[in-house]
C-alpha cells in the first residue's frame, strides 16, 4: 500500500500549473509572485490579497482595475481552503479551455470525440 495521498498529486498538478503560468509573466512580476507564494511570506501575502481586492473595487480610478480582484483572490487562496478549491477548479477549467497556456497540447477533435464516446458507455 502506498502512503501517497491522491489529493497530494492533485495539489502538485495545480502547483505545477501555477508555476507554468508564473513563468509566462515578465521576470520581475514572476519573481514577486514566486516570493509571495512561499509559505514564509504569509505575513505579506494576506494583506496584499486584501489590498488587491480593495483596489479592484476602486476600478474607476486610474491604474487600479477589476483585474486586481482575481489576483487578490489567488493570493488569499494560498491560505484559505475554500478559495483554494475554487482556484483549483478554475485552473482545471482554464487548462481544459486554454491548454497552450500551460504548455499542454490541445486535444484533437478525434481524441475529444473518442473520450466523449468512452464516457457515455
Amino acid at each position: 500500500m502506498s502512503n501517497h495521498d491522491p489529493n497530494d498529486r492533485g495539489a502538485q498538478r495545480h502547483d505545477d500549473r501555477l508555476e507554468h503560468l508564473t513563468d509566462r509573466l515578465p521576470v520581475r512580476w514572476g519573481a514577486a509572485v514566486r516570493w509571495l507564494r512561499q509559505p514564509s511570506t504569509r505575513w505579506a501575502r494576506i494583506p496584499a490579497g486584501f489590498l488587491f481586492i480593495f483596489g479592484g473595487c476602486l476600478f474607476i480610478l486610474p491604474i487600479l482595475g477589476i483585474w486586481m480582484i482575481p489576483l487578490g483572490l489567488l493570493l488569499l487562496a494560498e491560505d484559505m481552503p475554500p478559495l483554494r478549491r475554487l482556484r483549483d477548479r478554475t485552473l482545471d477549467w482554464t487548462a481544459h479551455r486554454r491548454p497552450h497556456w500551460f504548455g499542454e497540447e490541445p486535444a484533437t477533435a478525434a481524441s475529444r470525440d473518442s473520450t466523449a464516446r468512452d464516457n457515455r458507455q
